[in-house]
């Protein structure tokens, strides 16, 4: 018997959040035999945007029970069935974590429709949930609750199943070693060589060619990765040596392995040679005057204000613009609602959606992002950690873009030319998105703005 799941919570899997809603489907592979549904009250905040997404209120919540009160009932529903969700890690682990809480050991087998789907249903653009199911003529009533999400999952999982008699689920449900099998031509003595540090390693073949390009936070435990379980048999079989060059941090050893593919084009590193920016942030001016922001598909019509390689890019870089400037979720495309928004977690709206701020001020707030997040003649530079206690790694972007990187003493300070210190290297856009992603993230006492 399979048990398909869904949930909603308070937000993305950590300690803090917890479950709000949760719907089961039983399915017997022919049809849907039993299905359960239950509110649950999360003991902490719901926030605005989860309200806004789901349509849960708090108040729907007050008199909901506590998971510890349907756990028994829940944990005897769900033993000795196969676990199914859309992206089946996030359900699972939140349920594993309740059930914990509460002193249940709960490890079921699992399985995934979106991996399922992706392997049995090829070549579709997205395989959210609302994406392949539309994709697949499948209904979803009432999306984004969990009992109508879990209803279409069910759906999407019988049509899987019908695809090719069960075989790929049985595949996927198939307990498989998780050995490690070393390419033949690699010794045991050349793996234990490798560093257990962060930077760059290299594949070559038997003439020496660079055949794939990586980076590591430990270059010695992300070699064995690669050849644990199922690996890919003509890469294994093609590597005659590796080799590596050390960054002493993430940050730089993401930097090199996009410059060393784009200068080396390794065979086997198909993902970055095909990578485009296809996703944007467009801007437009509504009918009371208040500038708007959305993500979109970028276009020829329309010049986008900022460009992404990937739509949860471009997503995640807007939600978290609008919480600093305290832009309007609804304007922002963020919140769709026929009323005014649910503001962000932490954050409420200033009242631009309801007519309670005035359109000036409102643009005034999108001009400042807009201005800040210019890097059109500005010199960043940023300090990271080097390969040992003795250096620092530096990091200098003009434009927006990687221009030079290099290693310097601790000690080391800003007078003079920075550039005659450090490595000139040739500009890639995609440097561009690495140091914004950085940048949302990192201390300030690290990165450096330069004066031309």
């Amino acid at each position: 018997m399979y048990a398909i799941v869904d949930i909603e919570t308070t937000g993305g899997f950590n300690p803090q959040n917890r479950i709000i809603e949760i719907a089961v489907v039983m399915y017997d592979g022919k049809g849907v035999v039993q299905s359960y549904q239950q509110l649950l009250n999360p003991s902490r905040q719901v926030p605005g945007f989860i309200t806004g997404l789901t349509g849960i209120t708090p108040e729907m919540l007050e008199g909901a029970p506590v998971f510890k009160d349907i756990a028994g009932e829940l944990f005897d529903l769900l033993k000795d069935n196969v676990f199914v969700a859309h992206n089946v890690n996030f359900d699972l682990n939140f349920v594993k974590e309740e059930f914990k809480r509460v002193g249940y050991d709960y490890n079921p087998p699992k399985l995934c429709t979106v991996r399922l789907s992706r392997k049995l249903f090829p070549g579709f653009r997205s395989y959210s949930l609302g994406a392949i199911c539309e994709s697949r003529n499948i209904v979803i009533e009432d999306r984004h609750r969990a009992l109508g999400d879990a209803f279409a999952t069910a759906m999407l999982f019988g049509q899987l199943l019908k695809q090719d008699g069960g075989q790929a689920i049985k595949a996927a449900l198939k307990t498989k070693g998780r050995e490690m099998s070393l390419p033949p031509h690699i010794s045991k003595e050349k793996v234990m060589s490798l560093p257990e540090a962060p930077g760059v390693y290299y594949f070559h073949d038997a003439r020496g060619q660079v055949i794939y390009v990586g980076k590591a936070i430990n270059i010695r435990k992300r070699f064995k990765g690669h050849f644990v379980g199922k690996s890919k048999i003509t890469l294994k079989t093609e590597i005659h040596d590796v080799s590596y060059k050390l960054t002493g941090n993430e940050f730089l050893a993401l930097l090199l392995e996009t410059l060393e593919i784009k200068r080396l084009w390794p065979k086997y590193n198909r993902s970055i040679k095909v990578k485009s920016n296809s996703w944007g942030i467009f801007g437009y001016e509504d009918q009371r005057g208040f500038r708007r922001l959305t993500v979109a598909k970028v276009n020829a019509k329309q010049l986008p204000l900022f460009t992404f390689s990937t739509h949860a890019e471009a997503w995640h870089f807007l939600i978290e613009k609008v919480r600093i400037h305290e832009l309007c979720p609804k304007l922002c495309g963020i919140q769709k609602s026929n009323g005014p928004c649910y503001g962000l977690e932490g954050q409420p709206c200033r009242g631009a959606c309801r007519g309670s701020e005035f359109a000036e001020d409102y643009n005034l707030r999108v001009k400042a992002m807009m201005e800040e997040l210019k890097m059109e003649g500005v010199k960043v530079l940023i300090k990271e950690k080097g390969r040992d206690t003795a250096e620092d790694a530096a990091m200098l972007f003009e434009d927006g873009v990687l221009s030079a990187f290099g290693f310097v003493e601790r000690d080391w300070t800003l007078d003079g030319d920075i550039r005659d210190l450090l490595k000139p290297v040739k500009p890639v856009m995609e440097t561009r998105y690495l140091l914004r992603a950085y940048l949302e993230r990192a201390k300030k006492s690290n990165v450096f703005l330069l004066h031309s």
